[in-house]
Formats: structure tokens, sequence, C-alpha cells
């Protein structure tokens, strides 16, 4: 070798040093995208827990963390990059207190919850995420099931009747009429009655007023004993006798929150019906009705491929 020939640094010398370097640019990226990721709830149940702790595992590049709503303070004294996700109405409550604060998920409220706390508005940086499943969704759901049906029953009271023409809108194209009937006082069977006679089929609307643990075995036997079923309102009802029912579980809500946390708040939508969901039939409901078995899922299926075609 040449004495004046340059020296060359050895491969072996310049790896570690290279591979140190490319280790800490990865760190500084994974810090720069991590996220702070609040969840907030009047309780720290079980359930929050394993909620919380399924989205730690999806999201392992950020800070995620559930802290008990009576340890925060106000919304506006939160760090304004935080992505605050509220997980029941008392949380919502909180939050409406101050018009600034952190971009904000409303994980599962419903309808009938965000009415009679914001009316029609939307404030803004509020995402509401609805619990309800989307009427459209559960009419398609009746036409698939029961495609004799024509006239399709909806009981509503005061708090609910402002659904009654989202309902109607979305029956006009199915070629499906809304039957409705006011029931202010559950102890009084008849507009229950009356409905049931003018109606093929009852479909439950997601109001704890008219549907819940107290109304339920007077609801299912008075509908059975005339041969309409009921549709819905939520999964607990297919449980207890109500025929079927479109939901989303918690892996389904997951799926939902993880996609909207991997966007830049400013793109959250305002209002948002859970795009994933599965279908719940009642077996021994359908075969005292004489209906044909209910392919669960490819029911959901169907239903899914005629929401995504343009």
């Amino acid at each position: 070798m040449s004495a004046d020939q340059p020296r060359k640094t050895p491969l072996r010398g310049r790896l570690p040093l290279f591979l140190c370097l490319a280790f800490v640019s990865l760190l500084t990226t994974l810090d720069a995208r991590a996220a702070e990721i609040l969840l907030t709830g009047a309780q720290d149940t079980p359930g929050v827990q394993s909620f919380t702790q399924a989205l730690q595992a999806r999201r392992p590049q950020d800070n995620v963390r559930f802290a008990p709503l009576a340890s925060l303070p106000s919304p506006d004294r939160l760090p304004g990059d935080v992505r605050l996700v509220l997980l029941d109405p008392p949380s919502l409550d909180w939050r409406l207190q101050k018009n600034h604060g952190p971009a904000t998920l409303v994980l599962r409220i419903s309808r009938l919850q965000a009415y009679e706390r914001l009316g029609e508005a939307t404030p803004e940086r509020l995402s509401l995420l609805w619990s309800d499943p989307p009427m459209a969704r559960q009419l398609q759901l009746i036409r698939r099931v029961l495609p004799q049906v024509r006239r399709v029953g909806v009981l509503f009271d005061r708090h609910s009747e402002f659904l009654l023409k989202d309902i109607q809108q979305a029956a006009r194209p199915l070629g499906l009429e809304i039957v409705s009937e006011r029931w202010d006082d559950s102890s009084d069977n008849r507009p229950l009655q009356n409905l049931l006679g003018r109606s093929d089929v009852l479909l439950g609307l997601d109001d704890p007023d008219l549907y819940n643990p107290k109304t339920v075995k007077n609801l299912l036997l008075s509908s059975y004993a005339r041969q309409r079923a009921l549709i819905g309102p939520s999964a607990a009802f297919v449980r207890a006798g109500s025929l079927a029912s479109t939901y989303s579980d918690q892996d389904d809500w997951l799926a939902i929150l993880d996609e909207l946390l991997d966007r830049p708040t400013a793109s959250w939508p305002r209002t948002l019906y859970p795009v994933r969901f599965k279908v719940m039939s009642n077996q021994q409901v359908a075969r005292s009705l004489g209906i044909e078995p209910i392919d669960a899922e490819a029911v959901a299926a169907q239903l899914a491929e005629g929401e995504h075609r343009p």
C-alpha cells in the first residue's frame, strides 16, 4: 500500500456508530408521533379498565391513560394537545361546562342523551359517536329478515319524538310506511295495542323510558301475542326476546376509535354512527314466529355491502 494512500475506516468500526444514530433517529421520530390520549368517566369500573388496556395494546406508541372525572381540572385547564375521550354522560356534562378545551370524542352516547343536553347543536371541538344503531340500518335489517313487511310501528314519547323525522326519511326509499304511536305512560297498554293492530313489525328506539327492564315483559308478550316481531333496540333486548338488531361491541368501538385517533383532530367528524357492526338474532323467537333462521353474519355482511356501495 502506498504511504500517501488515504486510510479507510474499517466497516466494523463504522457500523455501531451508524446503528446508534439510526436508533436515536427512530426514538426521536416515535417520540414526536406519540399522542396523549386521556379517557375519563365518572367511575373506574372493570369494564373501563378493560377498555383502556385494550386501547393501550392497540396504540403502544401513544400515552393512553384513564383518569376518573373527579380527579380532573376544568376542561379549559387541560393541555390543548390532549386527545380527550369521554366514556359516559356525566363526563359530557363536565366537558360542556367550558367552551374551550381539547378536541373531544364522546364515545357511545345515544341520540336522546345528546338531544337532552344539546338540542340540534353540536359544539365545536366535540365529536359525538352514537351508541344507537342508525335507523336506516335497522330498517334495512327489517327488509332483509322480514321482506313481506310494509308497515313499521314505532312507539315514542316526548323525549324521542324528534327521532321520527329521521326514521320516516330512512323508510321512504325502502317502500316502508312508518306508523307511530305516542306512549307517555307505559302503565297504559292501549297505545301499544293500538300500534300493534296497525303495523306489521315493531321497531324499538333507544329510549330508556319506553324500553327498559320494567316494560320488556309487556312489550314482548304483547308483540308476540299479535304475531309481531320486535326489532332492536339493542343486543340486550335481543337476548331478552326481540327478534334481531344491529349492534357494535367493544372490539368494533376500539377499531373505530383507533382509526379516528390516527387522524388529525381537525378532521374528526361532528357526529358518527358506528361504521363497524354486527347482527344478533334470537333463533328461538324466529322459530316461534315461523320465520326462517337468520344467518347473522351473512345479513351483517349484506348490510355493510349496501352501505359501502356508491
